[in-house]
């Protein structure tokens, strides 16, 4: 039979496929699936813990030392005790030990352990227009309404700004509305930058401060006195409240973050830089030791 030209490409191609399919390496067997990616752990935690540095030292030892993938949300304690709520994340970082006992009351939080603490500070300009400097940190939000002096809030329901909030409720004042108070809105790191541009004052956590401090026309004002203590703890997400959080991440997380040798690290954090560490390792302790109970 006369091959036509078609014919013998038809017949070239059919004969290439099945040499080609000789040579080609076997499929794996149905039985032998590809092993499965660690289930990725939420962290929703304040952006502190962020702007200050510390989980970008935290989380990738964390990372190396058990395996999992940790997905940071780094935004105010509120919303971040509100993710747990609402089970979108698996482990909490939080400094807000008031709404902590909420969100453990109602039964969102199934485990919670004291971490670490700093202080919060009162930052404004150097020629402090307010004259606050070395005050009571009530008295010095009292002065900042009688005076007008612009002070810049968080207004976004972080621990920072629960705290700013207890001194406006001392003073009985409520500066909402008021020319001189400016909600920011945003983080502390955005938050200091705004004071700054602004020559104005702001509540913030020292560490952040500190990390920060190169690039801020801001200085210390008021600072240690017992009612600016800022303590931090891990909590987290029930899983009879929410069945798909990872508990079993989430208390790898807070195992870890407790452990001798990471408190450790906590304690370490800062010193080589500013001379002072930024965060002071809690695990040993309890919230009555700290004044908490």
């Amino acid at each position: 039979m006369k091959l036509t030209p078609r014919k013998t490409f038809l017949s070239l191609l059919l004969l290439l496929t099945m040499l080609f399919s000789a040579c080609a390496p076997a499929t794996p067997a149905a039985t032998e699936p590809a092993p499965e990616a660690a289930t990725p752990l939420i962290l929703a935690t304040t952006t502190s813990t962020q702007d200050s540095g510390l989980l970008d030292v935290l989380v990738p030892l964390f990372e190396q030392q058990s395996g999992y993938t940790v997905q940071t949300v780094a935004v105010g304690t509120g919303a971040a005790l509100k993710m747990g709520e609402e089970g979108n994340a698996d482990v909490l970082l939080v400094h807000a030990p008031a709404a902590e006992k909420e969100l453990m009351n109602a039964g969102f939080g199934k485990d919670r352990y004291l971490v670490m603490h700093n202080d919060f500070i009162l930052v404004g300009p150097a020629a402090d227009p307010a004259g606050v400097k070395g005050i009571a940190p009530a008295d010095a939000f009292r002065a900042f309404a009688e005076k007008g002096a612009t002070f810049i809030s968080r207004g976004d329901d972080s621990g920072t700004h629960k705290m700013e909030l207890s001194f406006w409720k001392k003073t009985e004042l409520d500066p909402k509305g008021q020319a001189w108070y400016v909600e920011s809105g945003q983080g502390m790191g955005a938050t200091l930058t705004i004071a700054s541009e602004k020559g104005g004052y702001t509540l913030t956590d020292r560490a952040t401060y500190l990390a920060n401090k190169g690039s801020l026309n801001l200085e210390i004002l008021v600072e240690g006195d017992a009612t600016l203590l800022n303590v931090y703890h891990v909590i987290t997400v029930n899983p009879e409240k929410w069945e798909k959080v990872n508990y079993e991440g989430a208390m790898a997380f807070a195992k870890f973050i407790t452990d001798p040798a990471t408190q450790e690290v906590i304690g370490k954090f800062g010193v080589d830089k500013f001379g002072a560490p930024l965060f002071f390792p809690d695990a040993d302790k309890t919230d009555a030791d700290l004044g908490l109970e």
